[in-house]
């Protein structure tokens, strides 16, 4: 409910401050397990996408942002906390456990924000969990979150949902990840061209 509440809230005001445009939200398939996989260039990149997307959205996010009062919300938006450094086999568990439940996962590949706004080399574990559910892949792409360099008080931010990749039925092994994540650049890259 309060999830709901605070989309509709967030999806209004992105419209106005950020003038939130979305295109492709047709290529987020109904039902079924679904990683949504993006380029990550600010901390306002998983409120758009969550927003942007048309099902729930759980993100994993740096521990450190859950601090209180923000902490609630961040989990109420359906996020939760990763320590990072290392493999945190807890929040990878809950992410499987998400999609094998069917739900949405969105996840940054390149494992940071970019300090350029170009794509940085993604990582091919970033993938695991959805090979070990064989979920939907969803390359994604968003511009204009990173404020700072866009240099404009009035941003203009777009979020483009590419063509659904499914987890190729081959099985989880190191080719198919690195196979896979050389899709997802070329993929993501193409988003971020479009005018």
């Amino acid at each position: 409910m309060l999830y709901s509440f605070l989309d509709v809230v967030l999806g209004i005001l992105f419209k106005i401050f950020l003038r939130l445009e979305v295109h492709g939200a047709e290529n987020i398939p109904k039902t079924g397990p679904l990683v949504i996989a993006s380029n990550h260039l600010s901390l306002l990149d998983p409120p758009v996408i969550g927003v942007a997307a048309p099902r729930k959205v759980h993100f994993m996010a740096k521990q450190e942002l859950f601090v209180p009062v923000l902490g609630y919300i961040y989990k109420t938006l359906g996020a939760f906390p990763v320590k990072r450094g290392g493999a945190d086999r807890a929040a990878i568990k809950h992410g499987i456990d998400i999609l094998q439940s069917g739900q949405v996962l969105a996840i940054f590949p390149e494992g940071t924000r970019s300090k350029t706004g170009q794509l940085g080399k993604l990582e091919p574990g970033a993938l695991m969990m959805a090979g070990k559910t064989s979920a939907t892949i969803v390359p994604t792409a968003v511009s204009g979150t990173d404020i700072k360099r866009c240099g404009r008080l009035w941003p203009k931010v777009v979020v483009r949902f590419g063509t659904p990749v499914p987890f190729p039925p081959v099985g989880l092994n190191k080719e198919v990840l690195q196979d896979l994540t050389d899709k997802l650049t070329a993929d993501i890259k193409a988003l971020q061209e479009v005018k």
